[in-house]
């Protein structure tokens, strides 16, 4: 199903493209402009970009075109060699374009430049004809990227934050059967590993997301992600933890235990609380119970508390999230108003 989704999206980005670099040829020829088929490499250029990108690049490129025009009156107006004044100019177009932090506007200059090249033509209709060409290629790009398959994308966002959540409840409770001195049925370093790699995609696809709509809120997703990303470094800390436990004691089978009652409340819509409450309870127990007698008893007990702090730090990391939710998001997300949180704290599966 992922893989048709992601043939989806190639394929209507190819479509655009296509359209795209077609229409504006097309438009250039019957506008009678010199060196028409550069509208298309334009629009080209500034479709494999998302919606946001698109907006900036068509003000950068309008912003570098009279740089570029500029710099090719000065370079191929006054020097006779080719080669050498086109290697000057393009390197006075990369670095003033770098400093700029306009670097992806260099392809179109470095293409508007060796029409100059060949013309030597700096009148006003040569430079007119060169600037709408710029003009058609990046105003057809910009509607074009306004077709956008966000619900789709959307729909995407959602499933792996499922998979996100089902896979963070099966490391817990892998962790959980390892206090309990049970065989581990999964290699939780191998399925960290790979699962934190899987987030980062996850991320990238939120951040692809929230660039191609000109709302704000889908930002919600990037946070989410970036969150779970957090508790599944402590994850990472908590088996290394685990597995620094020579002697297990006897208060471990009442840590796996909380981490299991734990693992039912890692979904979207839960504010910790109650987690968190009952982890202070399990935490001040622990200091009355009899000290230890024996070096390996009380490095074992020591070892239990950081995997009590670490158990904390994955609940604040949620506790933060939701705190950080604006009255907009928790609207949009989790369909509730400031005022009615505390009520979000049972598991939704």
């Amino acid at each position: 199903m992922e893989k048709a989704r992601q043939v989806k999206r190639v394929l209507l980005q190819a479509i655009k493209i296509a359209v795209g670099s077609s229409i504006a040829i097309y438009i250039a020829h019957m506008l009678g402009l010199e060196y028409e088929v550069s509208a298309g490499s334009i629009a080209l250029l500034t479709l494999v970009t998302t919606k946001w990108e698109t907006v900036k690049l068509a003000f950068y490129r309008m912003a570098t075109f009279v740089l570029a025009v500029v710099l090719a009156a000065l370079t191929f107006g006054h020097m006779t060699s080719s080669w050498l004044a086109y290697g000057i100019y393009v390197f006075l177009i990369v670095a003033i374009s770098h400093s700029l932090g306009w670097a992806s506007t260099i392809s179109v200059n470095a293409v508007i430049g060796t029409h100059f090249l060949m013309t030597r033509d700096f009148s006003p209709d040569f430079i007119r004809n060169e600037l709408l060409l710029v003009l058609i290629g990046v105003v057809i790009a910009t509607i074009l990227n306004l077709f956008y398959d966000y619900e789709g994308q959307k729909q995407d966002l959602i499933r792996y934050m499922r998979e996100t959540e089902n896979q963070l409840q099966m490391l817990l409770c892998g962790l959980a059967a390892y206090l309990h001195n049970k065989d581990m049925e999964i290699n939780i370093w191998d399925r960290i590993i790979a699962f934190e790699s899987r987030l980062h995609e996850f991320i990238k696809a939120a951040y692809d997301y929230q660039d191609n709509t000109f709302h704000s809120h889908p930002g919600y997703y990037i946070d989410y992600f970036e969150m779970r990303l957090a508790q599944l470094q402590v994850l990472h800390n908590l088996h290394y933890e685990i597995k620094k436990i020579r002697m297990m004691p006897k208060q471990a089978l009442v840590i796996a235990d909380y981490m299991m009652y734990m693992a039912d409340y890692i979904v979207e819509m839960n504010i910790p609380d109650q987690q968190i409450k009952k982890l202070e309870e399990i935490s001040e127990k622990m200091k009355t119970e009899e000290l230890p007698k024996t070096r390996e008893e009380f490095e074992g007990r020591a070892l239990l508390y950081h995997i009590l702090m670490d158990l904390e730090e994955f609940l604040v990391y949620k506790k933060r999230f939701v705190n950080e939710l604006d009255e907009k998001k928790l609207s949009i997300y989790w369909k509730q108003e400031m005022g009615q949180q505390d009520n979000v704290n049972e598991p939704q599966n």
